[in-house]
């Protein structure tokens, strides 16, 4: 800005917008005094930068708030959890569904986790057939990520929302 820009000549722009055109870096500081304000190269161009006429201050404030902003509407995905069991009930069943279908209302991932114990671990077709379910009864709000898989003594799916 001001006495820091190094280009013979530059493209000026005033302070209401209006393109005054190519003219030498002096012509372009003396109008920036007069109007009391300052001259910020906006463009680094080879042949003449584009300068702008306005007050630095008040534009560096502005695009922290600009920053602030895009910061506060970005929104983080979050994985959450679901853990079943392979011979869940249906009322269980539809009280976990209530709740996936919730996390993916909020743009959140659903790791669906079914944990066998004992007797179960000879029965991972069941496993299978409750999480085939699973990503039937979904199938419209959410994309399967991770396709079932066994990990130990658990089957774990993850579900992205669409």
């Amino acid at each position: 800005m001001n006495q820091d820009i190094r280009a013979p000549r530059v493209l000026l722009i005033d302070q209401n917008g209006e393109k005054q055109g190519i003219m030498p870096l002096s012509a372009a500081l003396e109008a920036a005094e007069e109007a009391g304000l300052d001259l910020v190269q906006i463009v680094n161009n080879p042949d003449a930068p584009v300068c702008k006429i306005l007050d630095y201050g008040k534009h560096r404030f502005q695009e922290q708030k600009k920053k602030a902003e895009a910061r506060k509407r970005q929104k983080v995905v979050e994985l959450k959890e679901i853990k079943l069991r392979p011979n869940i009930d249906t009322h269980d069943y539809e009280v976990k569904a209530k709740s996936m279908r919730r996390f993916f209302e909020d743009g959140d991932k659903v790791k669906v986790t079914l944990r066998f114990r004992g007797r179960e671990m000879a029965h991972p077709d069941l496993g299978m057939k409750l999480m085939h379910k699973v990503q039937a009864d979904f199938e419209e709000v959410a994309k399967v990520e991770f396709a079932p898989k066994m990990e130990g003594r658990q089957m774990i799916m993850i579900l992205a929302p669409r």
